[in-house]
């Protein structure tokens, strides 16, 4: 492999709160040396002066599963980017498929709940595929509680995913949110005696259903605290809505009370899943102030004019994806929601990234530039420029080094206990990974808008997977594909 040597770049280590001027060189897919004036023979030297050197962002819950998709992330400095609260079934048939197609970045998989569900009360056969898993929204066998029998069969399914190598099992118990809370209880019993995460979509809040078997967040809080295993709340902006405060502190006495639990969120706004989930359906919009009309279909574009077209795309198409807007990025009080999530106490960033669409039903090219007319949600493109340009340069609430430990190192850390190999990602030391990224502090920020979601970030010069460029210069490197997949091993 080439040697690479980057000069006199400021470079962050967010493991020991490192913050200097420094030369990096990178051999053999490894961080070789860090410090002043260094020299290699035939090494390639690259002079990042003014420039930020980091650890690259390590991203807990993308759906892009694609080269197009990995592409648009490692253009917003992702170097590994893993289907964690979906997850995908079974996991050896979703680690082939990837390294058989070639992967920019670095990639794995979680066990999916709502797959092995779908297995046991649907009887419906996984097949690897985050398509199909959207698909199953609309079907409602899956989302019932299950007899005794049924939970022996899928929680043993899990466990033989575990097995095979799964990062953890992720909960979308946000779209079966009726389903007995002993259930959810089962399945972190069992990645806590496994030794994973689990990764949780949480079921509705008390605020938006009084009626729910169990607020999300609290049930989340309650299992992260009973068994001792590492609870992972996913996406807590979008769940939370307007009552992330709340959230959090529940959160936050948990962490208090000494639970294991993490969180992320993003950006944005607005989300964006299959139309056919259980808590977009017309009778449960007004719960959270919306209507119809804040739901718009990614692949047209067109925003749902009332509770009949609702329905009507809710039964043709379910796995349709689209975008839900349940804050205004423009107004100043929503947006200031977003920051505070932001700014949590070890709160993580984290995409939600979506698959990229085109008009003939495909989600994947190996063409760069992307061809036109793809569509997906900005934040697939533009989540950690965008927490970046937030955070950093116009709020100043994170340093650099805080950026890069919520974007970098604190990902990676949930993911010590299950993978062995993330002990060497999320920091810049020598003996790391040589998944690094390049910044320039001035410029860097997301372009990807609702309307023209496919626009990569600017400001992310260079990014190397295992010592690889995979963007150079602000652009993909077309024949790099050194992503590996990341499997997890049973303690």
């Amino acid at each position: 492999m080439a040697r690479v040597l980057l000069q006199g770049g400021r470079v962050i280590d967010p493991r020991t709160g490192s913050d200097r001027i420094a030369d990096v060189l990178i051999e053999d897919g490894k961080v070789a040396a860090v410090g002043l004036e260094l020299r290699a023979e035939d090494a390639e030297e690259i002079d990042v002066t003014g420039k930020i050197v980091g650890p690259g962002f390590v991203d807990l819950h993308s759906h892009v599963n694609s080269i197009a998709g990995q592409r648009l992330q490692a253009r917003d400095g992702v170097t590994t980017a893993l289907e964690l609260e979906a997850g995908l079934l079974p996991v050896e048939l979703a680690y082939a498929n990837a390294a058989a197609e070639g992967r920019p970045i670095n990639f794995g998989f979680s066990a999916s709940w709502g797959m092995a569900r779908a297995e046991v009360l649907s009887g419906r056969k996984a097949d690897a595929k985050f398509a199909s898993a959207l698909a199953i929204l609309g079907d409602p066998a899956w989302q019932a509680t299950s007899t005794p029998g049924q939970l022996t069969a899928w929680v043993g399914r899990l466990e033989g995913e575990l097995e095979d190598g799964a990062l953890g099992i992720g909960i979308l118990q946000g779209y079966a949110p009726q389903t007995d809370p002993r259930e959810y209880l089962a399945v972190n019993e069992l990645a806590a005696r496994a030794g994973v995460p689990t990764f949780t979509h949480v079921r509705e809040i008390i605020e938006s259903d009084p009626a729910t078997p169990i607020d999300g967040t609290e049930e989340a809080a309650r299992a992260a605290a009973e068994f001792g295993g590492q609870v992972h709340h996913c996406h807590v902006n979008s769940t939370s809505r307007r009552h992330v405060d709340r959230t959090l502190g529940v959160i936050e006495r948990a962490r208090r009370g000494g639970a294991r639990m993490t969180v992320e969120t993003y950006p944005y706004g607005a989300g964006s899943t299959g139309i056919g989930a259980a808590f977009l359906a017309p009778e449960r919009l007004p719960a959270w102030g919306l209507t119809p009309s804040n739901l718009v279909l990614v692949e047209t574009g067109e925003r749902i004019a009332d509770a009949g077209r609702l329905r009507e795309v809710r039964r043709t198409d379910p796995g349709a994806a689209c975008i839900v807007e349940y804050l205004d990025d423009d107004d100043p009080a929503d947006r200031a929601l977003l920051e505070r999530s932001l700014a949590f106490p070890d709160s993580i960033v984290a995409s939600d990234a979506m698959h990229v669409s085109w008009p003939d039903g495909s989600t994947d090219t190996r063409e760069w530039p992307l061809p036109s007319g793809g569509t997906t949600h900005p934040r697939t493109a533009g989540t950690f420029a965008r927490s970046l340009r937030l955070m950093v340069r116009e709020q100043g609430e994170w340093s650099w080094l805080e950026a890069f430990r919520r974007c970098s190192y604190l990902p990676a850390r949930v993911m010590d206990t299950t993978t062995p190999s993330f002990a060497s990602k999320g920091h810049l030391a020598v003996g790391a990974d040589a998944d690094l990224v390049v910044i320039d502090p001035n410029r860097v920020t997301d372009r990807a808008t609702y309307l023209d979601s496919t626009r990569p970030s600017v400001g992310i010069e260079h990014v190397l997977v295992a010592g690889v460029f995979v963007v150079r210069d602000e652009d993909i490197v077309t024949d790099a594909y050194p992503g590996r997949g990341l499997r997890g091993h049973r303690r």
